[in-house]
C-alpha cells in the first residue's frame, strides 16, 4: 500500500489484510488441485466434478441464513480465528487420506463440505467485520485493496499449483494452503479491536432474525435487485467454471500448466481492475460500475466456445479471463462497499449471509447442471448456456434502479478500533 493511503492511519487494517493475503496465496492452489485430484486421480466424469463444486458450497445454501443470525449474536473476530484454525487442520486430512490410499470421491466430498461449513462462518464474520475496522468513506479502498490482494495471489497460484503437482503431487500442495491458513488465523488473533459484547437479553427467536435479515435485503430498493442479479449470475458462472477446467483438459488438451496460465490471466485482470475501482466508483457510482461489468463479462466469456486448439486457444481463453476479472475487479469493491455502506452493525452478519448464502447456493444447482449439460449436449452448449445466464443477471441491474447506487459516506464506523498497527 502507498505510503500516503489513509488505511495505513487506522488501527488493525493492516493485520487484517495481511491475513487475508497470506490465506489468498494458498486457496488457489488447493482449489485447482482439488479438481485435478478428482479428474485425473480419481477419474472423476464432469458430472461427478459438478457435484464435487456443490459439495463446497451445499453449506451456504443450508445453513447460511442461520450462520448470519449467529454472526450477530456474537464477536465477529472470535470466529475468524476459530474457522481460519480449523480449516487449516481440516485440509491436512486430504494428504493423510492420500497417503493411506483411501482418498475416493465421496470421502473427497465430505471433507469439501466441512470445509465450506467453516468457510461459511469466516465469510459471515469477515465482511461484517470490515466495517468495524474501517470508516465508511474508506469501504470502497479497503475491499479494493482486499481484492488486489486476492487477485495478486490467484496471479502466482495456478501456475504455482501446476508446477506443485507436476513436481509433488496434488495432495502434499494442499499442504501449502493448510499453512496459510494458520498463519491467517494468527494474525487475525493479534488485532487488537473493541467489540459490543454480545446482546444475550435481545435476543429473539432464530427464525425472527433471519426474517429479518432477509426482509431487509429483499425489500430494499438498490439491494434486491443487487442480490437477485448476484443470485442468477452465480448459477451462470458456476456452470461455467464447472465446464471450463474439464473443456481445457479434455476437449482442447491444453494441459494442467497451460490451463493454469489462462487462470492466472484472469488473476491478472483482477488486480488491474481493483486499481481503478475507487477511481471508477467516484466517476460512475457503485451501480453503473457494476452493470458495465455484467454487460463485458458475457461478452468476454463467447471467447471460449470459440477456441479450438493449440496457442490460439491459450490466448482465447487467456482474454476472456483477463477481461472478464478485470471488470470485476472493479466492480466488486464498490457493491461490497455499497451493500457495507447502507446497513447497519446490527444487520451486517444477516445482510452479507442472506446474499453470499444464496449466491454459493446457486453453486449446488448450477456446478452439477453445468456437469451434466457438458456429459450429455457437449463442452460448447453447456458453456454458451452459461452465458445467456451472464446476460440474464446484466438485464437484472440494467432494468433496475441499482444503476443510482452510491457509497454512503455520512457516517464513520460505529467501533473504533485499539491500538496502533501499521498497514
Amino acid at each position: 500500500m502507498s505510503r500516503t493511503s489513509p488505511l495505513r492511519r487506522l488501527p488493525g487494517y493492516g493485520r487484517f489484510w495481511a491475513a487475508s493475503t497470506v490465506s489468498s496465496f494458498g486457496t488457489p492452489v488447493t482449489a485447482f488441485a482439488l479438481q485435478i485430484i478428482a479428474l485425473e486421480t480419481l477419474h472423476a466424469s464432469t458430472a461427478q466434478l459438478g457435484l464435487l463444486n456443490a459439495a463446497r458450497w451445499a453449506p451456504y445454501l443450508l445453513l447460511g441464513l442461520v450462520a448470519g443470525v449467529l454472526v450477530d449474536r456474537y464477536r465477529r473476530k472470535p470466529v475468524l480465528v476459530a474457522t481460519d484454525l480449523g480449516r487449516a487442520a481440516l485440509l491436512c486430512v486430504l494428504p493423510v487420506l492420500a497417503f493411506a490410499d483411501l482418498l475416493t470421491m465421496p470421502a473427497l466430498a465430505v471433507v469439501v463440505f466441512a470445509f465450506g461449513a467453516l468457510s461459511l462462518l469466516f465469510d459471515a464474520a469477515d465482511q461484517s467485520f470490515l466495517p468495524r475496522l474501517v470508516p465508511q468513506e474508506l469501504l470502497t479502498t479497503a475491499n479494493a485493496r482486499l481484492e488486489q490482494s486476492d487477485a495478486a495471489a490467484q496471479t502466482t497460484g495456478p501456475i504455482l499449483a501446476g508446477g506443485l503437482i507436476k513436481l509433488v503431487g496434488a495432495p502434499v500442495a494442499i499442504l501449502l494452503d493448510a499453512v496459510s491458513y494458520l498463519v491467517s488465523g494468527l494474525l487475525l488473533a493479534s488485532i487488537p479491536v473493541t467489540e459490543p459484547a454480545p446482546r444475550h437479553r435481545e435476543r429473539r427467536p432464530i427464525w425472527a432474525e433471519l426474517r429479518e435479515g432477509l426482509t431487509y435485503v429483499y425489500r430494499h430498493r438498490m439491494l434486491a435487485p443487487a442480490a437477485l442479479s448476484g443470485h442468477l449470475w452465480f448459477l451462470a458462472n458456476s456452470m461455467l467454471g464447472t465446464v471450463y477446467l474439464a473443456y481445457g483438459l479434455r476437449e482442447l488438451r491444453l494441459g494442467a500448466f497451460w490451463l493454469g496460465v489462462t487462470l492466472a490471466s484472469a488473476s491478472v485482470g483482477a488486480v488491474l481492475g481493483g486499481t481503478c475501482a475507487q477511481w471508477a466508483g467516484r466517476r460512475l457510482g457503485a451501480g453503473r460500475v457494476s452493470i458495465v461489468a455484467h454487460i463485458v463479462m458475457p461478452v468476454a466469456w463467447v471467447l471460449v466456445p470459440l477456441a479450438r486448439s493449440g496457442p490460439a486457444a491459450v490466448a482465447l481463453l487467456a482474454a476472456a479471463q483477463f477481461i472478464t476479472w478485470a471488470t470485476m475487479g472493479a466492480a466488486s469493491p464498490n457493491e461490497m462497499a455499497y451493500r457495507q455502506s447502507v446497513t447497519p452493525d446490527r444487520l451486517q452478519g444477516r445482510m452479507n449471509t442472506t446474499i453470499r448464502s444464496l449466491n454459493r447456493g446457486m453453486i449446488v444447482v448450477g456446478a452439477p447442471l453445468g456437469g451434466i449439460l457438458a456429459d450429455t449436449a457437449g463442452y460448447r452448449t453447456a458453456l454458451w448456456t452459461g452465458i445467456a445466464g451472464l446476460l440474464g443477471a446484466a438485464l437484472i441491474l440494467i432494468c433496475s434502479p441499482f444503476r443510482h447506487a452510491q457509497v454512503q459516506t455520512t457516517s464513520a464506523s460505529t467501533v473504533r478500533p485499539l491500538g496502533n498497527d501499521d498497514c
